[in-house]
């Protein structure tokens, strides 16, 4: 596994999530026990930020690099995850969806219970790295350019506001990009882009295109402490990147599609 790195996204812990996040969700204790593993195990959680920084700089990482993320913004991540992170003293990175947050800049369409901007901020200040995940969450290769112009600066100017400071990292919804998308994520200043492709992270996939490792309901502790490894990838995510590809086909085809429906108008 030598110059690769297992980025672990999560997404909604709860115990009893809406039907909507309950796949890419996972229980609270299940989240424990998961951590627990990597500390005994050895592994040193980084921040998405430190892993580019690292890379770009060719600075050494720990031993046991990790990269713990959680996407979108769920309640559940300052209810329950905090604690286990704080127990371990455990950094992470937590991609927010800055339209789909309780407070003034909701516009609805969250998919279960999310953080409110107090609970953001409370993440932030407990040393959580908070990155960008869009405004609306999007198809992002599905938009045109000022809109996806507005996604990215809305999501880039509401955290800079809220929290102080800019953000650096960024992670695709649904982990779709193309290299329109790619070149506006890193023109709109993000320094980092995080995709899925349910593989290890490694320096050569470049800064705006690094692969995640999708942890859901139905990740068994066996499984997780494999995924973490770099071992059975393939196996366990077979299915995943076959209808990945498959649908990327549709995407490709809808999006040339609008371009010629576009200029025939």
């Amino acid at each position: 596994m030598k110059g690769r790195v297992p980025i672990l996204m999560y997404h909604a812990v709860a115990h009893a999530p809406a039907r909507a996040a309950r796949g890419l969700s996972v229980s609270p204790g299940a989240f424990h026990e998961q951590m627990d593993l990597l500390g005994a195990g050895g592994f040193t959680p980084v921040t998405c930020g430190q892993l580019a920084a690292a890379w770009r700089g060719g600075e050494a990482l720990p031993d046991k690099p990790v990269v713990i993320t959680f996407d979108d913004g769920y309640e559940g991540v300052h209810r329950y995850a905090l604690h286990a992170l704080a127990t371990h003293g455990f950094a992470a990175t937590l991609f927010a969806a800055t339209g789909w947050l309780r407070g003034p800049y909701d516009t609805g369409g969250a998919p279960d219970l999310m953080l409110d901007w107090d609970q953001l901020r409370a993440l932030a200040a407990a040393g959580i790295e908070i990155g960008g995940h869009s405004h609306t969450h999007p198809q992002l290769d599905q938009l045109d350019d000022e809109r996806l112009w507005f996604e990215m600066l809305r999501c880039r100017e509401i955290l800079t506001d809220e929290l102080g400071r800019p953000p650096t990292s960024f992670a695709y919804p649904y982990g779709y990009s193309s290299p329109r998308v790619r070149r506006t994520v890193r023109a709109a200043g993000f320094e980092v882009g995080l995709a899925v492709g349910n593989g290890l992270a490694a320096r050569r996939q470049g800064p705006y295109a690094l692969r995640r490792v999708t942890v859901g309901r139905t990740t068994r502790i066996e499984e997780f402490e494999q995924l973490v490894n770099g071992r059975s990838l393939g196996r366990y995510f077979a299915r995943d990147r076959a209808l990945t590809k498959g649908y990327a086909l549709v995407r490709r085809s809808r999006q040339v599609s609008r371009q010629v429906w576009g200029k025939v108008r």
